[in-house]
């Protein structure tokens, strides 16, 4: 059994720890609160855009732009954003899983990474870091996202990848965050969007359809790693809340724990003194 000393020192130390965890529960319910009322004001003006490009393209017909069809290289670019602190509970591994179990070739992938942990992780596996932006996740905004796309789409228009993907966490609420993997390009439509383009009138493109999708693909998927970035941005907070309100309770149930069985043996010690006075006393008489 431990000694008193021993438990009082285990006792001290997971009291500080306690103060830590309630210190970053509060920094992070502040930082999501904030996270929280940007991405759901920036929500509804990116799934518009969603919809109505979605929309635009099921109604594109046949049209050949590179944006719509498949090259002839085998290379995957996946936009991985994660965080570049820890202590997130399972918010980074989990982004990191979308990677490693999407069943991709490593050999074939190439990560653009946003956040050091995910980069961190991603190379230990053995995949190749194609650009390190982490420092984005601070702080992002749409000019930092259409950096990014504009570096991704050139390689794709190159011809160095053959697809783009977007390794994120949805924002749901405070408490829902679910890892998204997302394909970009080359745009899909399924059979069910294929036959919708076919019943409605096709799209007419002015000056033409390849001028047109020329602007408005990169400014779609501007939009989509922006929304990506602020709703990153919010479950990473909220993750971190939900981990440090776990600590705090486990170090409070950890301290009664700690308390009950320092009572215990301060009360085992006085047993034993007293049993030894009286047998000393029993002796001399």
């Amino acid at each position: 059994m431990a000694s008193m000393r021993d438990i009082k020192r285990r006792k001290g130390s997971i009291q500080s720890t306690q103060q830590i965890t309630k210190a970053m529960k509060l920094v992070s319910t502040v930082k999501l609160q904030k996270a929280r009322n940007r991405a759901e004001s920036t929500n509804p003006y990116f799934n518009a855009m969603y919809q109505t490009v979605s929309s635009m393209l099921k109604r594109s017909g046949t049209i050949m732009h590179p944006y719509l069809k498949a090259n002839e290289s085998r290379k995957k670019a996946v936009v991985v954003i994660t965080s570049n602190r820890g202590l997130a509970g399972g918010y980074n591994s989990n982004v990191v899983k979308l990677v490693t179990e999407s069943g991709f070739a490593k050999e074939d992938v190439q990560i653009y990474a946003i956040g050091h942990k995910g980069k961190e992780s991603l190379e230990r596996h053995g995949y190749e870091i194609k650009s390190d932006d982490s420092d984005v996740i601070e702080a992002p905004t749409y000019t930092d996202a259409a950096e990014i796309c504009g570096r991704v789409l050139k390689a794709y228009q190159e011809g160095e990848i053959g697809e783009i993907y977007l390794a994120y966490t949805h924002f749901k609420n405070t408490v829902s965050h679910v890892p998204t993997l997302m394909k970009l390009l080359p745009v899909e439509l399924d059979e069910e969007s294929e036959e919708t383009g076919k019943s409605n009138v096709l799209m007419t493109y002015e000056p033409n359809d390849e001028e047109a999708l020329d602007v408005i693909v990169p400014k779609y998927i501007t939009s989509l790693f922006y929304g990506a970035l602020v709703e990153a941005v919010a479950s990473e907070n909220g993750a971190r809340m939900q981990a440090m309100d776990s600590a705090t309770s486990n170090a409070e149930d950890m301290i009664s724990d700690l308390s009950l069985k320092y009572n215990r043996a301060r009360q085992g010690s006085i047993t034993q003194e007293l049993t030894e006075i009286i047998a000393g006393a029993s002796a001399i008489s």
